[in-house]
This record gives structure tokens, C-alpha cells and sequence, in this order.
């Protein structure tokens, strides 16, 4: 869902006629920052290098409790509090230096996974424990990817932004695609139960979204409308937040490098899995070490399209009626 925001981000500012570089300037200078986003105690030694060509986001939706908005310019809560929220939705995002494709990785939610001063956990654990920074440091500890940026949006700007766009059409099981709202497609993407491999299918799901609100927004009028386009501008504002790393000058750059990435430019991909079971009385997603290996070798290396063609990948199960 989050490169879907940055992705509409990139297309509005670049079309909204008529306002031109000051546009691009007010919107990339309303985007709220995470103050203090990345580990601070970890040893030089212990850090992941940096990726070869291209960089890697780390987008995160947050299952907030709160009845407040928690993340974007319209915050009214604290982004993180212990044990306060969890994150629900993690995707690394690999964004070659030519900018011509964008990998998509999903990471289930219930990954079992060592989690820095707390052993073995689900991965969603570490963003409730310790919040950016422990999901971070988690992820870079699991992948050994360096994460350069994060991104987070709660459930509150998830049905903003939905229904900024004016809904999207998701097909469930079988059927014809259904117009959602931002309240159902928020549903749609948190399911898991009814599914037939769980956090696995889900991750599908939230992937199928992405596809969803790219296409539409991308495909057609609604950014060439100079009002419908303030509007939904404002509400990404309101809505996402971006580390304190990715300055002013670091977004206008990547969404002007990004400006002609496609929905059918971005590559899907789950971290490969060995098998689900339950451990300490817990539903929990164990890796593949070998595939996943290899995965990460390819986002480190920067040789995800040698990646991609040889690990085609799943398909979205069915639902369980």
C-alpha cells in the first residue's frame, strides 16, 4: 500500500496543472518524518553494506488500536507506543539506479524470525516491541538488506487514501471484481482467516491493492483534474510518514526518477517459504533458508531481474467459503 502512496505521490505532483515546481516543493515539504527511525546502538560491524545499485525502502501499514490518526500530517496520536501497535502489512521495495522497474517483496506478517534482545518472535512483534527501529533492525538481522528508507501508513490513512481515489475493484475468490471502499478494502486486505494459506494469501492480497490503485490513478483523469488532484495529494499527506533521513531534496529526486514506473513495471514477490505451523501456542510462517537466500542476495546485489526470471512467482489461493 505504501509504494502505491509514493507512486500517486510522484504521478500528482508531476500533473496537477499549471502549479509546476512549487507543487512538487509544498507536497514533498507537508510529507510528515519518523524522527529517530533507525537503530542507533547497533555496531558498525554488525550493519548491512550498502545495496549495489538501487536502494531499498521498507514500507509498513500499522494495525493502530488507536481511534486517532497515528501516522501522516493529520497524526493525532503518537505514531508508535509499546505494545500499541503492530505492523501489519511489510514490504521491501527494491528500486534499481535506472529506475526503469520496482520489486515488491512481501514479508509475512507471522514470519518466525530472531528479534533483537527478545529471541525468536513473529516479525510483526518487533515494530509493537520497539517500534521503526527494532522492525528494522529485525529485518536487516533476517535479510542482511540494508533497509535506506522507511515508509508507514495506519488503518486510518489506508481508508482515506482508498477512497481519495474513489475505491478500487478486488475480485474475491473467483468472482467478478467488487467496488470497495476504503473500509472494505481494508477488510479485504487484512483477511486471513477464510484464506487458504492464511498470511500467505493475504500478502497477495494487499499486492493485488497495490496493483488495484495504481492502475486506476495512473490509468486515468482524476490526477489531470487540478481539484481532484489537491485532494487526493492532501490526503497522502495527511496520511503517510517517512523517515527523517529522506530529506526534501531525496523525495523530489526519487519521484522524479520514478516518474515513469508502471503499475506493469513493478514486480510482486513473497519471501519464500518452507511451511506454516504454530509455535508457543502461535500461527507462525517459517522461511525457506535456502530460497530466501537467495532473494536476498539478488536485493543486496542489486540482480533482481536475474532473480525474477528464474522464481516465477505464486499465485493467490482460494478463498474458504
Amino acid at each position: 500500500m505504501l509504494w502505491g502512496a509514493l507512486a500517486l505521490l510522484c504521478a500528482g505532483v508531476l500533473m496537477v496543472g499549471g502549479a509546476g515546481w512549487w507543487t512538487v516543493a509544498h507536497y514533498t515539504g507537508r510529507v510528515h518524518r519518523v524522527p529517530h527511525a533507525f537503530p542507533a546502538d547497533v555496531p558498525a560491524g554488525e550493519q548491512p553494506a550498502a545495496g549495489r545499485n538501487g536502494q531499498n525502502f521498507l514500507l509498513v501499514g500499522v494495525d493502530s488500536r488507536s481511534a486517532l490518526p497515528t501516522t501522516g500530517t493529520g497524526a493525532e496520536a503518537p505514531s508508535w507506543r509499546p505494545g500499541a501497535q503492530r505492523s501489519d502489512t511489510m514490504m521491501l521495495v527494491h528500486l534499481p539506479a535506472d529506475h526503469s522497474k520496482g520489486y515488491v517483496v512481501s514479508l509475512p506478517r507471522d514470519s518466525w524470525v530472531q528479534v533483537p534482545g527478545h529471541g525468536k518472535a513473529k516479525l510483526n512483534a518487533a515494530f509493537s516491541w520497539g517500534g521503526p527501529p527494532l522492525l528494522i533492525e529485525s529485518v536487516q538481522r533476517l535479510t542482511r538488506v540494508r533497509v535506506d528508507h522507511l515508509a508507514v501508513i495506519d488503518w486510518s490513512g489506508f481508508r482515506k487514501l482508498t477512497d481519495a481515489v474513489g475505491g478500487v475493484e478486488l475480485a474475491v475468490g473467483d468472482g467478478a471484481p467488487e467496488r470497495m471502499n476504503g473500509e472494505q478494502a481494508l477488510a479485504y486486505v487484512r483477511e486471513r482467516h477464510r484464506l487458504a494459506r492464511g498470511d500467505l494469501d493475504r500478502t497477495h492480497r494487499q499486492q493485488n491493492f497495490l496493483r488495484a490503485v495504481l492502475s486506476k490513478t495512473l490509468s486515468g483523469d482524476r490526477l489531470r483534474h487540478p481539484t481532484q488532484a489537491k485532494r487526493l495529494l492532501d490526503t497522502l499527506t495527511e496520511s503517510v510518514s517517512v523517515d527523517d533521513r529522506l530529506s526534501d531534496g531525496d523525495l523530489r529526486a526519487l519521484l522524479w526518477d520514478a516518474r515513469n514506473i508502471r503499475p506493469a513495471d513493478l514486480r510482486f514477490l513473497n519471501a519464500p517459504v518452507a511451511r506454516t505451523g504454530t509455535i508457543k501456542g502461535q500461527s507462525v510462517v517459517l522461511l525457506d533458508g535456502r530460497d530466501s537466500a537467495a532473494l536476498w542476495k539478488a536485493l543486496r546485489g542489486g540482480t533482481m531481474d536475474r532473480y525474477v526470471a528464474g522464481h516465477p512467482g505464486d499465485r493467490l489461493g482460494p478463498v474458504v467459503r
